[in-house]
């Protein structure tokens, strides 16, 4: 007898590296998944916009807003097309030289993909950002100072 050995399903990251080109189903998938604004505003001006340019299979530009919205810190610093594939860098420092700018790149053939899979690139960096390494643990009892010590400033300012 085998054991059935349950598969994950792949990552969204995965899915935009390997999809030929860009789904509506892909594209709502990232919006549940890795978006927190989008759900939180509703059918408010920009989520209606992104949904119009979904709606209307315009994949780059609803890429583009889909960032912007929930992004906001973050901007486009270069996209390129090179030897058959679409290079997208997301940077929060678009100023500074290339050298110095610790922007975020992906690739792929197409671009609304590419663009896409630098805002997962993002997102993952931003979870490991805010996820404290070391728990925090706070003492139980703030110790009691002792009255007969009493604190002396040592320094000379003079």
């Amino acid at each position: 007898m085998t054991a059935l050995r349950r598969v994950a399903p792949p990552s969204l990251g995965q899915r935009l590296h390997t999809a030929p080109a860009m789904t509506r189903s892909l594209m709502l998938d990232i919006i549940e998944h890795a978006c927190r604004r989008f759900p939180s505003l509703e059918q408010g001006e920009r989520t209606s916009r992104i949904m119009r340019l979904i709606d209307a299979e315009a994949w780059a530009d609803a890429a583009l807003a889909l960032m912007e919205l929930e992004l906001p810190m973050w901007q486009v610093r270069r996209i390129a097309y090179d030897e058959g594939e679409w290079h997208c860098a997301l940077s929060r420092e678009r100023e500074l030289p290339d050298w110095l700018d610790a922007a975020v790149e992906a690739r792929h053939a197409d671009l609304a993909l590419a663009l896409l899979s630098a805002f997962l690139e993002v997102r993952a960096l931003a979870a490991d950002v805010t996820r404290p390494s070391v728990p925090s643990v706070r003492p139980a009892v703030r110790p009691v100072p002792d009255p007969l010590c009493e604190p002396v400033v040592c320094d000379n300012f003079g």
